[in-house]
């Protein structure tokens, strides 16, 4: 496999592996097994596979996890705070109740190991002083699972017990996939604006984050102009306070955006579906789907790691 393939490159090859056409069944397994280059029976739930593949060879996946971190308590305490959600360098310092010095040795090691990544501010905050510390993301979606989910559960597990882990993963599920579906997205929003402005291409891609906003995509083409991307996944279609709000961001955080874009998992209201006669970008899960067209064997990546 080469060296940090990219998250579409994972997803598209375990979707090409595993024979999924559907980009939410597909992503509903690779937010457990993405990066693994396991074998995935998707007429078996998710649940299932879990017990049958991680929980009852747990011992031995843990084992695996030692190269990593050699059981460094440290180690597991700050990748389980990050794959839990707390994403920003100094809010992880603080909830490991670290030092900067030491907590930054740590996240220097474990990024140096692959395990997590710095996902940086596409622009700096105009105002100086108003940056937040480093945003740290997960390489692997199994990575991060292991340690949101079984790591801090590992004293049940080991024993047997499996209960504690199926309440926890019961109630965070749902929402465990939305990190992945918005850095996807970024793959998506890149291929859309690019196809419409072939001679003015997307140059950086990515999120924007200080002290007072966070925009969820934000784009910069060649030329300078950028583009700012809300998402939203309530069951319910999107309205136009969506885009309100994004524009009011943009001003809050004195970006200047040349072009506006929309993702809604399930559509938009008609008054917003409207906006695309001004060149606004509305995207939904259909065009997600797109990320795995034309799938082939020169997707599938090739996994060194023992399998199960």
């Amino acid at each position: 496999m080469s060296k940090r393939p990219t998250l579409l490159q994972h997803f598209r090859s375990f979707a090409y592996q595993n024979n999924i056409k559907e980009f939410d069944k597909a992503l509903e397994y690779f937010t457990v097994f993405g990066g693994t280059g396991w074998d995935v029976d998707v007429s078996k739930s998710v649940a299932t596979l879990i017990e049958e593949k991680i929980l009852s060879n747990y011992e031995a996946l843990h084992d695996s996890m030692t190269r990593y971190t050699h059981n460094n308590g440290l180690y597991h305490m700050i990748l389980s705070i990050i794959a839990l959600g707390v994403n920003y360098e100094n809010d992880v310092f603080k909830k490991a109740k670290v030092g900067k010095d030491k907590g930054e040795e740590a996240i220097d090691y474990l990024e140096s190991k692959s395990l997590i990544k710095f996902d940086l501010s596409v622009e700096k905050p105009l105002v100086e002083g108003g940056g937040k510390s480093d945003r740290i993301l997960f390489e692997l979606p199994f990575m991060r699972f292991w340690f949101a989910m079984i790591s801090p559960n590992y004293q049940n597990i080991v024993e047997g017990d499996y209960d504690e882990f199926a309440t926890k993963w019961h109630k965070t599920r749902d929402n465990f996939s939305i990190l992945l579906s918005n850095l996807l997205l970024r793959d998506l929003v890149k291929e859309t604006l690019n196809a419409k402005l072939e001679n003015d291409r997307i140059v950086k891609i990515g999120s924007y984050y200080d002290k007072k906003v966070e925009i969820d995509i934000l784009a910069k083409r060649k030329s300078g102009a950028m583009i700012a991307v809300a998402c939203k996944y309530s069951k319910e279609p999107a309205k136009s306070n969506m885009m309100h709000t994004l524009i009011e961001k943009c001003a809050k955080a004195e970006l200047e955006i040349a072009d506006y874009g929309l993702f809604s998992k399930n559509g938009f209201t008609p008054e917003v579906e409207a906006l695309k006669e001004k060149e606004v970008v509305l995207l939904s899960t259909t065009e997600l789907s797109l990320l795995l067209d034309d799938l082939g064997e020169d997707d599938l990546l090739k996994y060194t790691n023992k399998k199960y």
